[in-house]
């Protein structure tokens, strides 16, 4: 076995040295200082640059403060650049008019944190919010306002949900967290999944939907907003995508805004009586190799660590245990192959940088099953070619420019100079590793 590690290793290495991009893919820790962030059609564009993100979803009031410095630093490890959080508005306003950024709920010291790592960060307001938490986010007492009907166009509801928006925004200004700025924060999300539910309140909901993007564009964060799951985001709102395979079911409608998926589920929350949820770390890895391959340049994973639903934080049936499957399990460990696979993945993505960010593309589909996409920049001497099989049970074989290159069934192979396969999906290098667990002597003296 040591054998064949160190055999996969090598050829690596001297894949990447054969191309000249032997480079030190240690990423940098460095505090991230943006000077503002804006958008094209191709992508995120970060202090004047296009950029690809690479994001994982870590909410702050699912781990304990003294975590955070660990989970971000495992996070910026794994590749990450960006990192992204919910506001949950019954934890920070619990009765109305009284709010609480302390502790656990500091949510400002998260995102400073996440910054000192060198990291970006997504904040998803909501601030209806479902992220399996308790009543969605909201807070119960606006059950109690009169006339109050949730999330359309209803003025009761509007007018408390502004006043905690702003309140979040004014609490990130105090400290000068927005990239307009100089802090990490690059998007600003309003509400939540609303095409679930847009068709329940009719004509009322798209007036309300239309309300939510106005007021979060006028608030004062210099940032692009974004809805998810809402292909009719007005205006300069970026519609994003949430599922597992938004490489092939996401269509742009929109040829001015970037393609970015806001939720690529690692695995999936459970409820009680569910066996463990599972998401291989190859198949995880095909949906994003998929994605960029088609345009896309920024993923979230939901979770990168899921982490633990506190008392009665959880919706309704919920285990305690949220995402434990994440590339972090609940307990920040590393859930290995999962983690160094995506880690490999992020790393020979960001060799593809040039070619996904600037380069023509250009679809060659090969038989029923087989694909290549290229990104060329001829001037530069820049191509990249993503190689797909996406047959789930035969391997196969595919000519690309006179060279045979051999593609396991479910598979992407990513070649950064259109020769030399780097990365393929089905491919992991990763160590495999168990979590056991030692019963505490109380536990066993209770039980006896």
């Amino acid at each position: 076995m040591r054998v064949v590690v160190y055999h996969k290793v090598a050829c690596l290495v001297a894949a990447l040295i054969s191309i000249g991009l032997l480079v030190n893919t240690a990423m940098a820790t460095e505090e991230v200082v943006a000077s503002g962030c804006s958008y094209d059609g191709r992508s995120l564009v970060i202090n004047g640059k296009r950029e690809l993100v690479f994001s994982g979803s870590i909410h702050y009031t699912r781990s304990q403060p003294d975590m955070w410095p660990d989970l971000l630093k495992k996070s910026r490890e794994g590749g990450l650049n960006a990192i992204s959080t919910y506001v949950f508005w019954n934890v920070h306003e619990p009765e109305p008019g009284k709010f609480d950024f302390s502790g656990q709920n500091d949510l400002a010291q998260f995102i400073k944190l996440a910054q000192k790592n060198g990291m970006f960060v997504i904040l998803r307001v909501g601030p209806f919010i479902q992220a399996e938490w308790n009543h969605g986010g909201l807070p119960y007492w606006l059950r109690e306002v009169p006339d109050m009907t949730f999330r359309t166009n209803n003025e009761p509801f509007k007018r408390h949900m502004e006043k905690f928006v702003s309140k979040v925004v004014d609490e990130m200004n105090k400290d000068k967290l927005f990239a307009s700025q100089g802090g990490p924060i690059i998007l600003f999300q309003i509400e939540n999944e609303y095409n679930n539910v847009a068709a329940t309140f009719k004509e009322e909901g798209t007036k309300y939907i239309h309300w939510a993007a106005n007021m979060a564009l006028n608030l004062s964060t210099g940032v692009p907003v974004i809805m998810c799951k809402q292909n009719d985001a007005p205006g300069a709102v970026i519609p994003t995508c949430n599922g597992r395979n938004c490489g092939d079911t996401y269509v742009p409608v929109h040829s001015a805004k970037p393609i970015l998926w806001t939720e690529n589920w690692t695995a999936q929350y459970r409820v009680f009586g569910d066996p463990p949820s599972q998401r291989s770390a190859e198949d995880l890895a095909f949906s994003v190799a998929r994605f960029f391959a088609r345009s896309g340049t920024m993923i979230n994973y939901y979770m990168y660590h899921g982490g633990t639903n506190y008392g009665r934080t959880g919706a309704a049936f919920v285990t305690t245990r949220y995402y434990d499957e994440a590339p972090l399990d609940e307990y920040g460990l590393y859930k290995e192959p999962k983690w160094g696979h995506l880690k490999d993945l992020h790393h020979t993505l960001r060799l593809c940088r040039k070619g996904l960010l600037w380069g023509k593309s250009s679809v060659h589909s090969i038989g029923k099953d087989f694909e290549v996409r290229v990104y060329e920049k001829p001037d530069e001497n820049i191509c990249v070619a993503f190689l797909a099989n996406a047959n789930p049970k035969v391997d196969g074989s595919i000519n690309f420019r006179g060279t045979s290159y051999y593609l396991p069934r479910h598979s992407i192979s990513i070649l950064p100079d259109c020769k030399t396969v780097v990365y393929n999906t089905q491919k992991v290098n990763a160590q495999h590793n168990a979590r056991t667990f030692i019963v505490a002597k109380q536990t066993q003296q209770g039980n006896e």
